[in-house]
């Protein structure tokens, strides 16, 4: 496998379970007083990230120094984008600056495939569009392992925004190869005009779900991508699909809170819901380095030593 740009790249359950046990091996690298390894020492890994993040940006960039890779930012704002370079010159420039992978985030659908065919560098798909976010998927699987151990026969409702989230779709992927059961939870005017090949359930009736599942996944309202008005008011959604304490009571004990950041507060999940033991989405973020870790291995590492701690001293 030369590119990650979507979960269906991986190809099923065993390509899943190998990037779980590599992110096992790094969880354990992660814990170390010196968690580096020198795995991908001599590759560099540049960011071409059009969008704002900071949970992926960050984790990515970590993940990638903690495997002794040298690393290239890029920032629009800063950049000869803002002078009207094209997607493909920036791409192409990168490129022959010697990188071996690039990591994309970009606002158009389909935008590091593209990147792809244009460039012999591996490229990693950060998030595009309303379409993917696979290594997001791959962490939330990841976290869902640790929690509860697997995810065959359980029952993951994703509650929200399920339209404009690339999140949803990589999820919808990566749980349903791994067995569970996936049921959307939104408003009508908050689903995909179309679920045609999508392997889920739908309910418009938060309430008569949340006793049936092991995992609550909340999605933020992404106003930032809706060019219509598809609620009445955020009130009105908070009162029909936002998990407040009430609501939380109504799931079993052991069943998890899941988020992919950033919350909004007081809108999809209530500030003390989200403080809650059940919510594991501090977890969520912990395990995404090791998780991008296990990806960037995977991508780039083949025939180099997984583990070992670096032994030569640190000249950074």
């Amino acid at each position: 496998m030369k590119h990650l740009l979507s979960v269906d790249d991986l190809d099923g359950a065993d390509r899943i379970d190998e990037v779980m046990r590599l992110t096992d091996a790094f969880v354990e690298v992660s814990a170390r007083t010196i968690p580096r390894v020198p795995a991908l020492r001599g590759k560099t890994v540049a960011w071409l990230f059009y969008e704002d993040s900071t949970r992926t940006r960050l984790s990515f960039e970590t993940a990638a120094k903690r495997l002794s890779a040298d690393t290239m930012n890029f920032s629009v704002s800063t950049s000869s984008v803002k002078k009207g370079e094209s997607l493909r010159d920036t791409a192409l420039t990168v490129e022959a600056m010697g990188v071996d992978a690039i990591v994309v985030r970009h606002g158009s659908a389909g935008a590091p495939h593209r990147i792809a065919q244009w460039v012999g560098a591996t490229v990693i798909n950060a998030g595009d569009g309303w379409h993917e976010h696979p290594t997001q998927a791959l962490l939330d699987t990841y976290t869902i392992r640790d929690k509860l151990g697997g995810l065959a026969g359980r029952h993951i409702a994703i509650i929200g925004d399920i339209k404009h989230s690339r999140v949803a779709r990589s999820d919808v992927l990566a749980f349903t190869a791994m067995g569970a059961e996936v049921t959307l939870v939104a408003p009508p005017t908050l689903l995909p005009p179309s679920l045609e090949g999508w392997p889920v359930r739908v309910s418009h009736n938060l309430d008569a779900v949340l006793p049936t599942v092991d995992v609550a996944y909340l999605l933020r309202m992404q106003r930032e991508r809706m060019t219509e008005a598809l609620l009445p008011s955020l009130r009105e959604y908070t009162a029909c699909y936002g998990l407040t304490t009430r609501r939380v009571d109504l799931m079993d004990d052991k069943a998890i809170v899941m988020h992919p950041g950033p919350m909004n507060r007081g809108v999809e999940i209530s500030a003390e819901v989200a403080d809650l033991p059940r919510s594991v989405i501090v977890d969520q973020v912990r395990n995404g380095v090791a998780v991008r870790m296990a990806v960037l291995y995977l991508l780039l590492g083949a025939g180099t030593d997984l583990v070992a701690p670096d032994q030569e001293p640190d000249r950074s």
